[in-house]
Order: structure tokens, then sequence, then C-alpha cells
């Protein structure tokens, strides 16, 4: 089976009217490494372009996208974990200064839990088992009266793996000594709106206003 028609034209015109035109910083890139100003742990969802929100170029970013933007807790012990392998590249190799979380509206892996659909995915499968890093979700009163259900657990997801970062000792060493920062942000998908969470109340404000 072929790769879809879009994908091969898309190609095609990036290698001519993108990297032909920009071939220096590809060149750059390409010798030098990378030095991103930032680690993103986005969602894996098709909708959620994370370059494209931040207007970034190539090299700008870190960016690992998974299955609700999920981070576990520090388990040492465990065998295969992309996740936190990800997040210690970043901050232990790049040496990057921020690690954001990236929400989103409309999520789908955390609309699942929401409505309990998790409970009929069997815990043996991938996606039933990471679901599972959800249980301990804490729901603010007032993100729903202010944003509603759906919206309060998404919110619950970013300070969750906020929560489960800082369970790692090197990201604590970081930020015990000022050389690393956390962020919870979410992105509306019909809106464009970023909210980001304030360290000082814990909610969920405008962009902006942070």
């Amino acid at each position: 089976m072929r790769l879809p028609k879009t994908l091969v034209e898309g190609y095609f015109r990036f290698r001519r009217d993108v990297h032909a035109s920009d071939r220096g910083r590809y060149l750059q890139l390409a010798e030098l490494g990378q030095a991103p100003a930032a680690m993103v742990i986005a969602c894996c969802d098709a909708r959620v372009d994370v370059s494209a929100i931040f207007d970034v170029e190539p090299g700008a970013l870190f960016i690992l996208r998974n299955v609700a933007n999920l981070v576990p807790p520090y388990e040492p012990e465990g065998k295969y974990h992309g996740t936190s392998a990800a997040v210690e590249y970043a901050a232990l190799a790049l040496k990057v200064p921020h690690i954001i979380v990236l929400g989103h509206s409309h999520c789908g892996g955390v609309d699942t839990y929401r409505r309990g659909v998790r409970d009929k995915v069997p815990e043996s499968g991938f996606i039933g088992r990471w679901l599972t890093l959800l249980d301990q979700l804490e729901l603010v009163e007032s993100d729903v009266f202010a944003h509603g259900d759906e919206m309060a657990f998404e919110f619950a997801a970013v300070r969750s793996s906020l929560a489960n970062l800082r369970t790692f000792p090197f990201i604590k060493k970081r930020m015990k000594e000022g050389l690393l920062a956390l962020h919870g942000l979410h992105f509306d998908l019909g809106s464009g709106e970023l909210l980001s969470l304030k360290q000082d109340t814990g909610r969920f404000v405008a962009f902006d206003e942070t």
C-alpha cells in the first residue's frame, strides 16, 4: 500500500519551497545538533500541531507526543519507558531550561477516561494500562464551574503530569538549582486560546495574563 498522495505531494512541496529556501538552517541543525529552547509534552492527537501553535522553526522545540499528554511517575525498575527516556534526555543531555505539558480541548484519551470507557478497555492492552495514570486525578471544583466537566478533567491531567515530573530526581535537582522550570498549558482547538497554569494559585488563566 502506497503512502497517501497528500503526503507524497506535501513532501515534494517541502523540499522545493521550504527546505531549499532555508537550506543553511537545516545544514546547521544537521552539523551542530539541536539546542531546543524547551521540551513540550503534548498529546498525539492529529489536531494538535505544536510547532504551529508556537510558530517556531525546526530545532526550537523538543517534542514528545503520547496519548493524553501523560507523564508516568519515576519508576526506575521498569523495562521500557519511552516517555521517561525522552524526559531524561531533554533534561540531562539537552539541558532544556523549560518543560511544558500541553493539554488540549476535546482530548479523546482524557474523555475516554472521564466517561468511564476505560473500564471497558482491558488493562492488559496498551491503552487501558496507560490510562490508569489518570486514576489519581484530582478535579478542582472551580474548574468545573468555570469551564465544564470535560475541560476540568483535561486541566487535571496536566496537573497530574506536572506532579509526576516532579518525582524524577534529576528534574527536582535541576529545578532546585534554578536550571529548569515546569509549565502547564491548555490549548483550545476551536478558539485557538491558550491557557496557562499559574504556579501561585494553581488556576488556568489566559496566556497573556501570566
